[in-house]
């Protein structure tokens, strides 16, 4: 199934792949990291296999390192590629961060200055993994908590000269742009009102919850809850503009039982069959 013809989908965890593989809602579709499933065999695979044979599938990678100081691991990169053509996925996306130092893989998504030479270096790392893929890559606007001094270029901008430069997408998350923009003081609007809507592939929407020490001054994107009204609201404008795009919605911690997430999956799927425009 092409992306187009995708409406809302679930990140697909191990505790739901038994009740995953029987769901029939029109439009669903399910996202994995490939860092999960990078193996020649065993059930996860297995089971990844089973589910692509009902449904769509996407992969949404975390350790790819698109704006570290070097090129994606060769090996890594080799992988992927035998598991996106093992799975045929609907949309490959990463994020546009760091997490990888000297050969060290560290735990988190790291920011960095968006300069004249992080744009050259992350297009760079973006063609040469396009290359190896043979497929566009859709890349994700990040979270911020901090402001760090240094930039170059607006980061809606950036992301839309990568997109010039090396004929990438864009996934949008509305969570990210929310929490930032409460992080840092600006508003969500005018980064959506500048955002290049017209290359996003995919939009993200999941749930946030303030720092324990900071409270409210401090959101953080947890994706432990759900989606919050006041991201909901922005997503509205967002597919007000754009019209209809795939839409996952994404839980990764504090999982309730699969039934709540394809309730609120509804939501999605029905504000996306609302969006149609009128034939």
């Amino acid at each position: 199934m092409a992306a187009a013809h995708l409406t809302a989908g679930l990140g697909l965890k191990p505790q739901h792949y038994a009740q995953a593989v029987q769901c029939t809602d029109p439009g669903l579709w399910w996202e994995v990291h490939p860092e999960n499933y990078l193996a020649e065999g065993g059930p996860r695979l297995a089971w990844l296999d089973a589910i692509r044979a009902q449904h769509p599938v996407a992969l949404h990678g975390v350790s790819l390192s698109l704006a570290a100081d070097a090129p994606p691991d060769e090996a890594h990169l080799a992988r992927l590629a035998a598991l996106a053509r093992r799975i045929e996925p609907a949309i490959v996306s990463e994020h546009l961060a760091w997490s990888t130092w000297r050969g060290h893989y560290l735990p988190d998504l790291l920011p960095f200055p968006r300069t004249h030479a992080a744009l050259a270096r992350i297009a760079a790392n973006i063609a040469r993994t396009q290359d190896v893929l043979q497929r566009p890559i859709a890349v994700e606007n990040p979270t911020h908590y901090l402001h760090i001094d240094g930039h170059d270029w607006a980061e809606t901008d950036f992301l839309a000269e990568l997109v010039q430069r090396t004929g990438c997408q864009l996934l949008l998350d509305v969570n990210n742009v929310y929490i930032s923009a409460h992080n840092l003081g600006t508003r969500a609007e005018d980064y959506l009102g500048a955002f290049p809507l017209h290359a996003v592939a995919e939009i993200h929407l999941a749930g946030h919850h303030a720092d324990p020490e900071l409270g409210e001054a401090l959101l953080i994107d947890s994706h432990d809850a759900p989606v919050a009204d006041a991201v909901w609201a922005l997503y509205q404008r967002v597919i007000a503009a754009t019209g209809p795009l795939p839409t996952l919605i994404e839980r990764d911690d504090q999982l309730p039982a699969l039934e709540v997430l394809l309730a609120e999956r509804g939501r999605a799927h029905a504000a996306l069959t609302e969006a149609l425009p009128c034939s």
